[in-house]
């Protein structure tokens, strides 16, 4: 099966979009696995699938798959590279696009730079929704790993995310207890884990253990966690400036049921075709 892709960056977290609209995309969960593998593969964190929307009220439809073959709810970073590819390949002329995910309705605005800035709706912090393993719903969490205990936030961004506050981000162990708490048993569907150092009240350093892909260069749901769980906690103001090691985004929350919004760039790399094993 020969299919045609474009390869694209959000602050470095990396993704292989397919347009469905104009071409057939069926793949399984092998296929995708190979599709995003480094060596074999093209290689990404993610495969973004552009397709038709089923509902009048939407633009698109938005599908992600993690580089294990998974289909997860939500990636911002993605919508972001999202938004500029269908606007690029004139599926859409729109400034305001309305896009259906596995977790709801986003709304992506393009500027005249191509930064896109995000709606990503309120956050979720009953335990049910996220989902965590907790009977009650609070700031702080905690759970053992090798008898030695972590607190944490956890936070529903359209999918899940445990945020650990931590003095120093480079040393931080993002590998070791990122990979463990992402598939801890307090997390049913598992998770992404940042760890977040609070530079001042406008400003984190953050890395995130993303469920399914590993430690990437950005994670968007990421940072809108962080500085959600950092508002939470009274530490952050309403508009912050996150630093990821692929880039900086900005993200806005004023607290209680308003929306989220992100914004940040989304970059082309290369296109082309790539025959995909049946």
């Amino acid at each position: 099966m020969n299919i045609k892709f474009t390869k694209m960056h959000g602050t470095g977290n990396d993704f292989v979009v397919l347009d469905g609209i104009n071409q057939s995309i069926d793949l399984n969960p092998i296929q995708m696995r190979f599709l995003a593998d480094r060596h074999f593969g093209v290689g990404c964190d993610q495969i973004l699938l552009v397709e038709r929307p089923s509902s009048y009220d939407v633009d698109f439809r938005y599908r992600i798959f993690n580089a294990d073959g998974g289909e997860v709810e939500q990636c911002g970073n993605g919508a972001r590279c999202f938004a500029r590819f269908v606007r690029e390949k004139g599926l859409t002329n729109k400034n305001e696009i309305r896009v259906e995910t596995n977790s709801g309705i986003i709304i992506l605005h393009v500027d005249s730079s191509d930064e896109v800035r995000i709606d990503m709706g309120p956050p979720r912090f009953k335990p049910a929704d996220i989902p965590l393993a907790f009977d009650q719903q609070s700031e702080f969490y905690q759970v053992t790993v090798e008898n030695e205990t972590h607190k944490f936030g956890a936070v529903s961004m359209g999918n899940p995310h445990g945020v650990i506050e931590v003095a120093d981000v480079e040393n931080a162990p993002v590998l070791s207890l990122g990979k463990k708490l992402e598939s801890h048993a307090c997390f049913p569907q598992h998770a992404n884990i940042g760890f977040m150092q609070i530079v001042d009240r406008t400003h984190v350093n953050l890395r995130v253990y993303e469920r399914g892909a590993g430690e990437t260069l950005a994670c968007g749901t990421g940072a809108c966690a962080a500085v959600v769980i950092g508002h939470l906690w009274g530490k952050l103001e309403d508009s912050v400036i996150v630093s990821l090691p692929g880039g900086d985004l900005t993200i806005e929350w004023s607290g209680g049921e308003s929306s989220v919004f992100l914004t940040g760039s989304a970059s082309f790399v290369f296109e082309g075709d790539v025959q995909i094993p049946a």
